[in-house]
Order: structure tokens, then sequence, then C-alpha cells
């Protein structure tokens, strides 16, 4: 589980039709990968890799089922670093994880609105770490006040295990995840 959250982290992926679980062979391949992780099986010392077009069609796939209020996943991935996005709503994603927003709030927020993030990763040890480098919404690079506001208001109350610009624990004995613009690799410890 930690392995896709520090993944998704990277972004949210691909700009092709959602992807159907139960017949997209590049999903399954890459939620078997997960699973390999996430049960303990992997083995040790080996290194996983998971190709741009598995992760965009497991983000295409489930990243929909996950998050209400977000459409049409994309994903750019850059040598230790990535640029998601996506269609969001945040008004509905509000209100499908149960959070209330004031009416001035709601209507801020509220329709569909491109949104772009890009984030850098470090990792090693059994430790990442996921710096927020950019943010656009609407066209429009989000930052200060209302950047805070996104993340400590909105982001964090929605997904309180996600740490941004703070190391965190891997688990799953995953030693580091490299990224490139060709996959991303997860290292199992020895």
């Amino acid at each position: 589980m930690l392995a896709r959250i520090a993944l998704l982290a990277l972004g949210i992926a691909a700009s092709v039709p959602a992807a159907d679980p139960l017949t997209d062979p590049l999903f399954a391949r890459c939620a078997n990968k997960f699973e390999l992780i996430d049960s303990g099986q992997a083995k040790r010392g080996s290194v996983i890799e998971f190709t741009p077009a598995e992760l965009n069609a497991w983000a295409r796939g489930r990243v929909p089922q996950l998050i209400e209020g977000v459409r049409e996943p994309r994903l750019q991935l850059e040598t230790g670093a990535a640029t998601g996005s996506a269609l969001v709503d945040f008004a509905k994603i509000a209100k499908s994880r149960g959070l209330a927003t004031n009416s001035l709030l709601g209507k801020l927020i509220e329709g569909e609105r491109p949104l772009k993030v890009s984030v850098r990763l470090e990792s090693g040890q059994g430790r990442a770490t996921v710096y927020l480098t950019s943010v656009e919404l609407s066209g429009v690079t989000v930052s200060g006040a209302f950047l805070d506001f996104l993340v400590k208001d909105f982001f964090v109350p929605l997904f309180p295990e996600a740490k941004i610009n703070q190391p965190f624990e891997l688990g799953d004995n995953i030693d580091r995840i490299d990224v490139r613009p060709y996959g991303a690799w997860v290292a199992i410890r020895k």
C-alpha cells in the first residue's frame, strides 16, 4: 500500500480513456506488481520495474474509483520527479470524503478544473520524501496562502497518511524508489 501511495504522490496517470481493470493487461500487470510488494512476497534484493504505461493504466483504472471528483489523470515521469495532471472537482472530493465547506469556499472550489502538480522524490534506506515543486490550477500557478490552504486544509484532511516535504517510511520492505522518464523502480531491501 505504501508503495502505491509513494508512486501516486508522484502524480496521477495518462491521457487516454479510463482503463478497464478487468481487461487491460497493463493494469493487471501493474496491480500484480503492487500486490507482490504489498503482500511481502517480493524477493529480498529484487527490483520491481513499473513502466509509465503500467502506472498510467493502473491510475486510469483506479484513481477515479479511489477519489471521486478526479477524471482523466495523466503522468509524466522525469528523472527523480514527475508531473501529474487531472480534471479535479475539489467540492466533489470534499463531499465524498465527508468534509464540510462553508458556502463561500464551496462556491470557490466547485466545478471541474484542470490541476497540474509537479513533485520531486528522494528515497533511500527505507525512507522517502516527496517535495512539492509546482502547482497549477486552471492554468494559473498556485502559490502563497492559497497553496498553503490547498495543502493544509484540503489535501492533508483528505489524505492524512500522505506526507509532503517531510520524510516518511516506505514500508513493505522497500529500500528505495527510483524514477526516470522511462519508468519507476522499487528496490526491495536485501
